[in-house]
């Protein structure tokens, strides 16, 4: 009994780390018009230079005050708010994105291509449990952990090697950009220093090495010393106006992510900047002291009067404290201004539909398939969208776009039975019904995909 216990403690925890290798879907994804403006902005140099279509690669932003940064697959590079929160300015985020898509052009998607990590994960799990079955709990328990010391082992190699060549090729990345890699070198001398402070690092040489993720901090940043400072970028600076667009979005993440008394700590009523205004509005908007974040707005949009994101954040302060027909005027105006980005044009399609009058109807249909048509990836209009057609008696197509958000955010059985809903009341051959019928296949797939998982699961199980 002691030696199942201990196996079925090593199970659970197998299952966790199973579970846990997928970080961009375990974590909340942040989407703002102004911050994804900027990020695409600064990294489109680099996309390119990397030999990628800057239209392909996305930037995301994740919800997480950890100082990190990965890909996962496909040409996506995750930022973490964290690392934007202690970046000391854009130079140095754009050495971190120029590192990440090094990986990605290297082929090393996270948990996927891991060097035979997970090959040798399961085959040891599947040995353990056969061993288990066999009435050896605790020799089961010894050879799931000899194949998982030898999994990490491989993994920890194989992952060195990675990040050296994502170094190399983000140093190539910015000098082919003509971006200064100041920010990358300030960035890794950052790290090297939390590694210090937490005792992450050791300089005894009784401590291997190989047992680091990543190559030594001290090599690793002599390395790169050397290669970037003998760039012709190394000495090119920032431009100026991209550095105050950074502070702005550094200071509006601050006020939506931290605690609300972190954040007026860090800029007290005092400080009567753009970056201090901007910050508090959000700070005291998440508090819930509505008064408060609209004076903070308003010193904004007096200061500003043109600027979109401004008119965004005072229209959406409104349209949450339940006066939609008066957040109308700044949202319309931050939609136009911004040829009707879709982030900030499906806030002021919520705002239209909020307003309970059916005269806005037509004018929010429009706004919001503007929105999606630029932006499918997006279930807030969607879920807007849905509710013009709820509204307009479209039952067809409020279950087409019940069908698109489901299908977003990963509900599957929702998804399925939508597009089903929606393929029978729209014209058959009409694009709606073709892309109901996409959702559809995708659905049923994914489905059948869960039921043979969890078939697979119980076959495992031991009894």
């Amino acid at each position: 009994m002691p030696g199942m216990k201990r196996l079925a403690t090593l199970l659970a925890f197998l299952c966790l780390v199973a579970l846990t290798a997928r970080p961009a879907t375990a974590q909340v994804m942040l989407r703002d018009a102004e911050t994804e403006t900027l990020l695409n902005e600064a990294s489109r140099g680099l996309i390119s230079a990397a030999g990628l279509s800057p239209n392909n690669v996305r930037i995301v932003l994740i919800q997480d005050p950890s100082i990190n940064a990965f890909v996962a697959g496909g040409q996506v590079v995750y930022l973490h708010t964290g690392l934007i929160d202690k970046a000391g300015n854009l130079n140095e985020v754009q050495g971190v994105i120029a590192h990440e898509l090094g990986h990605i052009v290297g082929g090393h998607a996270v948990f996927q291509r891991d060097g035979g990590y997970g090959g040798i994960s399961l085959l040891s799990l599947a040995l353990g449990l056969a061993a288990a079955a066999a009435g050896s709990p605790d020799a089961g328990m010894a050879i799931m952990m000899a194949g998982q010391r030898a999994a990490i082992g491989k993994y920890l190699s194989f992952s060195r090697s990675q990040e050296s060549s994502a170094d190399a090729a983000g140093v190539r990345f910015l000098n082919t950009a003509g971006i200064s890699g100041r920010g990358m070198l300030e960035f890794f001398k950052r790290l090297q220093n939390l590694q210090f402070s937490y005792g992450f690092y050791s300089t005894n040489p009784e401590v291997d090495p190989f047992g680091q993720t990543h190559p030594m901090s001290g090599e690793r940043l002599a390395t790169l010393t050397q290669d970037l400072q003998k760039q012709p970028s190394w000495n090119t600076p920032t431009d100026p106006a991209l550095e105050v667009r950074f502070k702005r979005v550094q200071a509006k993440l601050r006020g939506y992510v931290n605690e609300p008394e972190q954040t007026l700590k860090l800029y007290p009523p005092s400080d009567q900047s753009v970056y201090a205004h901007y910050a508090r509005a959000y700070a005291y908007h998440r508090k819930g002291f509505p008064d408060q974040a609209r004076s903070e707005t308003e010193a904004l949009v007096a200061a500003h009067p043109a600027d979109p994101y401004f008119l965004e954040l005072e229209g959406q302060i409104m349209l949450e404290s339940g006066d939609p027909r008066g957040a109308l005027v700044p949202l319309r105006k931050a939609t136009e201004s911004t040829n009707f980005q879709p982030l900030i044009a499906s806030t002021f399609g919520h705002a239209l539909v909020a307003t309970d009058d059916p005269a806005h109807l037509p004018e929010a249909e429009r706004v919001l398939r503007q929105a999606v048509a630029r932006d499918r990836e997006n279930p807030y209009a969607w879920y807007q969208l849905g509710m013009v057609y709820e509204r307009k008696g479209d039952e067809a197509r409020v279950a087409l776009a019940t069908a698109e958000r489901a299908n977003l955010i990963g509900d599957v059985g929702v998804a399925l039975i939508s597009s089903r809903r929606a393929m029978g009341g729209l014209p058959q051959g009409s694009p709606d019904w073709i892309r109901a019928q996409d959702i559809m296949m995708v659905s049923q797939t994914a489905v059948e995909d869960q039921r043979n998982n969890r078939r697979n699961r119980m076959s495992l199980t031991p009894r």
